[in-house]
């Protein structure tokens, strides 16, 4: 029971970020280069290969929250399974063919030093590999081994909204500074994500010994 109460939270707060990050997104709809998040990166927004990277992700990367998080309801892929493919398929494809390389070059471009530049490339791979891996068992018809590593594929996928709920619970600008926040915060939300990824998957595996 605990742990079905604990999975509506999780979604009903994934939900309710991913829609707060649409508004968010909303406000570069105008392509203004002195808004938001831009307003920290002057020094890139000329480059017109980092701005559209930067916009390539931030307009998928919702649908890629959003995509995940049916993957994982029981009774969904049971009633509707050729939905789940196709929903999956896209999932998979924001990942490996948009998401991926634009997250990379924007990682070499992270603010928080070399803390958060280390930070985002390590979360960039393990997305590429965890996603691959999944893909490819799935392919091979192990659906245990794809569905731990779609949990850790979206581990990753959801430190946005770990990042996101740290530093608006924790940093104050007079108290941190910023880049140092920023870098910290980084490996910060990819080990909690990790971390409960890696409960889930042993949680799942403990149930279905007993069964």
């Amino acid at each position: 029971m605990a742990v079905k109460t604990l999975r509506i939270w999780a979604v009903a707060a994934i939900l309710i970020f991913s829609m707060l990050m649409l508004k968010t997104i909303s406000q570069y709809t105008g392509f203004d280069k002195n808004v938001g998040f831009l307003q920290f990166k002057q020094k890139v927004v000329s480059n017109p290969y980092w701005m559209a990277f930067f916009y390539i992700h931030i307009f998928s990367i919702t649908l890629c929250l959003l995509a995940g998080l049916t993957q994982f309801s029981n009774r969904f892929l049971a009633e509707n399974r050729v939905l789940h493919r196709v929903i999956g398929k896209i999932y998979v494809y924001n990942i490996l063919i948009i998401n991926v390389p634009a997250c990379f070059v924007l990682g070499l471009f992270s603010n928080g030093g070399m803390i958060g530049i280390t930070g985002f490339l390590l979360q960039d791979i393990l997305w590429a590999c965890f996603t691959v891996a999944a893909f490819s068992f799935i392919k091979k018809g192990n659906v245990p081994a794809h569905k731990k590593y779609m949990i850790l594929s979206y581990a990753v996928t959801t430190t946005a909204i770990t990042f996101r709920i740290i530093k608006n619970l924790i940093y104050q600008e007079n108290l941190y500074d910023y880049e140092l926040f920023y870098g910290l915060n980084v490996w910060a939300s990819l080990i909690i994500n990790l971390s409960a990824a890696y409960l889930i998957i042993r949680k799942a595996k403990r149930i279905s010994a007993q069964s």
